[in-house]
């Protein structure tokens, strides 16, 4: 079970287990938004409810900017699973300007692509190749992406994630 933590001015913040959320909601840092039903939580010191989403109590201030990490997984999952030149069934990341020519591991320079794209282009360019991407690569945005542990929101967390959108 998972819970939501929004910072005070209801921005999301992270993921955490119910029992990290249950100990901030214990120790008045947090207040329950929403819980889960049917599921209390028995304690020496009463029975209390397992939450789903908690806001904090004070303010916490995020150093820079929440810049998402670049991973294969998410450039993947960024383009939907598909080829970046063809359209088909990616499984593979390509970089448009190869690295051997100085391109950089970067949410611009990655795409999503098929295995059958990926060892055609080769060391080349997509403008060599008369190729068009179907797409301009971007970092991602969202609270899906900025929020860690999100991937597989709870469906009571979606209007508090459209808020960070």
């Amino acid at each position: 079970m998972r819970t939501l933590v929004l910072n005070a001015g209801y921005e999301p913040l992270a993921v955490v287990s119910f029992r990290r959320a249950l100990v901030l909601v214990m120790n008045e840092k947090a207040t329950v938004i929403e819980h889960v039903e049917g599921h209390p939580v028995y304690g020496t010191h009463g029975t209390y409810e397992r939450p789903a989403v908690i806001i904090l109590t004070r303010y916490v201030r995020l150093p820079g900017s929440r810049r998402v990490p670049v991973t294969r997984r998410g450039v993947l999952r960024r383009d939907g699973f598909h080829c970046a030149y063809c359209g088909g069934q990616a499984g593979t990341i390509d970089h448009v300007l190869p690295r051997s020519r100085g391109g950089q591991d970067t949410w611009e320079n990655l795409v999503a692509c098929c295995q059958r794209c990926n060892n055609t282009k080769g060391d080349r360019t997509p403008q060599e190749m008369r190729w068009m991407l179907r797409f301009a690569p971007h970092p991602p945005r969202g609270g899906q992406w900025s929020v860690r542990g999100t991937e597989r929101a709870d469906p009571r967390w979606e209007p508090y994630l459209a808020l960070a959108a």
